[in-house]
């Protein structure tokens, strides 16, 4: 069928990113169709979409590792105004550069101002998963779209949860991983603690635990973002010292840069369990269900 014979819309992916594309495209109703990237030897992109599109256009990939894709992203956002679609969603699981939203030193950018409204350019509608926002706590505050949604991981993470392990505890390793901690806690009704967290630096982390019951118990970690690894990996420390049946790692985002998965397997954590935001191995948790939603609710 050619995408622009009907009008439920299409939802177009990159290759970097097709499998969870794809299940999001199934989960909304929506047809799918592959953009074709080539990089030619200079580092620039040709990118081709289908040849006619639908009025509704939905885009979909994960930001981690963004100059390129942010590139290839306005590209394809272009052709596809070109090419007849009237409404664009970006749907990006991962968002890139959410983190610095203020200028620490004269004269740097701030980024999330300017990729903000780069994307709000180029789209009418963003939906993403645990933005890792700060001192700005409306997603649209940082990409002015006419729509900007902030979706959770956390009932996905909960239904994964359910019934893998037997009454596990649940810890957030720092103060801002308590939302995501207490809203899985509340829906499969588990015991939670929170953790405080001293950094020194990148790589220097210290975790001091609350009073608490953990020998014999299934510790689960929580977290948005995993990206050094070293906040979980002293974390897990800290817990060993304790006696827990295991502890498990349960994170949105798996950046995982460097030997972070090292670090982590070192301080004795059994398994990782990640969203599939970021294409991982460790990946088990899917979103989808949880954007098809959202893209049914944008009607």
């Amino acid at each position: 069928m050619n995408p622009a014979d009907h009008n439920r819309g299409l939802l177009l992916g990159f290759p970097d990113y097709s499998d969870p594309a794809r299940n999001l495209a199934a989960a909304a109703g929506l047809d799918y169709a592959e953009i074709a990237v080539h990089r030619f030897p200079d580092g620039e992109s040709r990118i081709r979409l289908p040849s006619q599109l639908p009025g509704r256009v939905v885009i979909c990939r994960s930001m981690y590792q963004p100059n390129d894709k942010l590139i290839e992203l306005a590209l394809a956002a272009a052709t596809a105004r070109e090419l007849g679609a009237r409404h664009l969603t970006l749907v990006a699981p991962y968002l890139c550069y959410m983190r610095q939203d203020k200028a620490f030193h004269p004269g740097e950018a701030v980024s999330q101002r300017v990729v903000g409204k780069f994307l709000a350019s180029h789209f009418d509608a963003l939906i993403t998963v645990d933005p890792h926002l700060h001192r700005v706590s409306r997603l649209g505050d940082a990409v002015p779209a006419t729509s900007a949604m902030a979706l959770a991981a956390t009932d996905a993470m909960a239904i994964y949860l359910e019934g893998r392990l037997d009454n596990p505890l649940l810890m957030g390793p720092d103060a801002e991983s308590r939302q995501w901690v207490a809203a899985i806690a509340r829906r499969n009704h588990l015991e939670f603690y929170v953790a405080h967290k001293e950094r020194a630096g990148d790589t220097d982390v210290r975790v001091t635990l609350p009073d608490a019951s953990y020998r014999g118990r299934h510790v689960v970690l929580v977290d948005d973002i995993a990206s050094t690894g070293r906040t979980l990996e002293a974390a897990s420390r800290e817990l060993w010292k304790h006696g827990p049946a295991s502890v498990t790692v349960m994170v949105t985002h798996a950046l995982f840069v460097g030997d972070a998965l090292g670090h982590i397997s070192s301080a004795g954590v059994d398994e990782i369990w990640s969203s599939d935001s970021i294409t991982h191995p460790t990946n088990r948790i899917q979103l989808a269900p949880t954007m098809a939603q959202a893209l049914r609710d944008q009607g």
